[in-house]
């Protein structure tokens, strides 16, 4: 793999340690800023809102502008956020900084999927977009709790400004390493806009807003879930967070190794997994042992779709990839909070912390659902073109059937 890529993934380990350090820290921000915890809360919404509209509205400002000057851009709007996060004198400056933090997000994953994925052989391309997101996966393993830790002992202004060192690193990296790759020529904004209208491109969307909001159905209430069903100490949750993060390591990286061979069966292998995996949770919670394999499990089985949906997009956007992959992104978001919303409307009817389990499963299931439905519309679409044209599929028609 290029050292480029080494380069994407500390960009990704510094956007994902500063997108959920804040829920370990919002206790003492809210302190040091005199307000409640739900209004400290707006700093995770205000952040989770920035990536979804930031995702489109930063990618097509840079559509005049080469992929690897972008991303510089987009890490000097992170670095900047998060020095105005660290240095802010009052909470609406914080949440400013937060905002323009998140304006990088989505626009940063969305084109470095896209370089990372040029930077390698076409049968690579997965594994490519796989190890960028490693960046995003270790983050929480090691940056979140590391970064809680020092915001909790040190002064959480600490976190935010290492958070921003980290982007220099990043930003050094993506100059020193990432090649200069121009935009294709000939395409415009038109172009990228021209995606929105397959089918496949959207299908793959749903995908990923239901498939990622299984996971985060359960694991916005696992502190909760984890001391009030299974019996943890609170201080247990960083390290069962730990677990989640560990198991996202994994699926990742397997994700993307067998998306570049077989990539829809990799997505039902995982959906279908992961929507009994969250049906049993309700089942597992009850027990220590059992919840803290399961929630590996969640983590491993949810991120090992992200590499698949993320290059299923860039095939089916082929030509014009570059705004379909972040809005993809923007689509994490999504899914996370709406399946947020929807965990908390079943505890709150009075079915327990257990009944956030049922929504992930059923999120998951549907997921799943359309993953069929892409595919039996792909291999239609196959089918009438050889009809068409009066010959049997290619070898290349028949392999982006089975794909």
């Amino acid at each position: 793999m290029p050292l480029a890529l080494l380069a994407l993934a500390i960009g990704a380990f510094g956007i994902g340690t500063t997108e959920f350090v804040i829920m370990g820290l919002l206790p003492e921000v809210a302190g040091d800023f005199g307000v409640s915890i739900p209004t400290a809360g707006f700093l995770v919404t205000g952040y989770a809102l920035g990536v979804m509209f930031g995702a489109p509205l930063m990618t097509v400002l840079g559509t005049k502008v080469s992929r690897k000057r972008m991303l510089m851009a987009l890490m000097g709007l992170f670095i900047v956020g998060n020095l105005l996060s660290a240095l802010a004198p009052a909470f609406g400056v914080m949440l400013i900084g937060r905002i323009v933090a998140s304006l990088a997000h989505g626009a940063f994953f969305g084109i470095g999927s896209v370089v990372a994925a040029d930077l390698v052989a076409p049968d690579k391309k997965a594994g490519a977009i796989a190890m960028m997101f490693t960046g995003l996966t270790v983050a929480n393993v090691v940056g979140v709790p590391l970064g809680t830790l020092v915001g909790q002992t040190v002064g959480w202004r600490v976190t935010f400004a290492i958070v921003a060192a980290l982007g220099v690193v990043g930003l050094a990296g993506i100059a020193k390493l990432v090649p200069d790759m121009p935009r294709t020529e000939g395409v415009h904004l038109r172009h990228e806009l021209a995606a929105f209208k397959n089918a496949q491109v959207l299908l793959a969307m749903a995908m990923t807003v239901l498939g990622f909001g299984g996971v985060f159905a359960a694991i916005t209430y696992i502190a909760p879930m984890m001391t009030h069903v299974a019996g943890f100490a609170d201080g247990s949750v960083t390290w069962l967070l730990v677990l989640f993060g560990l198991g996202m390591v994994g699926g990742n990286l397997v994700g993307g190794k067998y998306a570049d061979r077989a990539l829809m069966p990799m997505l039902y292998v995982s959906l279908g997994a992961l929507a009994i995996v969250l049906a049993l949770f309700t089942v597992t919670a009850h027990n220590k042992v059992l919840a803290a394999v399961t929630i590996a499990l969640i983590g491993a089985l949810g991120f090992a779709t992200v590499p698949p949906l993320q290059k299923r997009v860039l095939d089916q956007a082929h030509g014009a990839p570059t705004l379909a992959s972040a809005v993809n992104i923007g689509a994490f978001n999504l899914g996370n909070a709406l399946s947020a919303w929807l965990g908390g409307l079943v505890i709150s009817a009075g079915l327990g912390y257990t009944a956030p389990n049922w929504v992930g499963a059923a999120l998951a299931a549907g997921a799943l659902g359309l993953a069929v439905l892409s595919a039996a519309l792909e291999r239609r679409d196959v089918r009438s073109s050889a009809v068409v044209v009066g010959a049997v599929p290619t070898t290349d028609q028949r392999a982006a059937a089975h794909h």
